[in-house]
């Protein structure tokens, strides 16, 4: 059994989500709100220590139809960066219309509950 985190990154905030290999279901964790890569990525960090993930799952927007804007090169930098600072495999998951499927209500921070979707999402691809 692994444990695996799933991270639905922002600009302003990251999701954190977490889960495991033997009941593959994902459950939010955390949204770390740290203004500068130094700061998230000792939050990371933190947490990484903590839970020990074997495996780190970022979620990769693009548009409807598939293609890549900013914030796709923005993920696959973060994903390289996690990769880089922490030596854990990482994967990239579509994360289109993940934060969609939340209800929420104006301004509720819902960063944790979509990266439970995107790690949910590599979940129930693994099959």
């Amino acid at each position: 059994m692994e444990t695996v985190f799933g991270f639905d990154f922002g600009v302003k905030r990251i999701g954190v989500a977490m889960g495991n290999t033997m009941i593959c279901q994902a459950q939010p964790l955390k949204v770390i709100a740290a203004i500068d890569n130094a700061a998230r990525f000792s939050a990371i960090a933190a947490l990484i220590a903590e839970w020990a993930p074997a495996r780190l799952i970022v979620g990769l927007p693009t548009h409807p139809d598939g293609a890549e804007h900013e914030m796709t090169a923005r993920c696959r930098r973060f994903a390289n960066q996690l990769h880089g600072r922490f030596n854990l495999p990482v994967e990239l998951v579509d994360e289109r219309y993940s934060s969609a499927v939340i209800s929420a209500k104006r301004g509720e921070v819902i960063d944790d509950r979509a990266a439970a979707i995107i790690l949910q999402q590599y979940f129930d691809s693994q099959g």
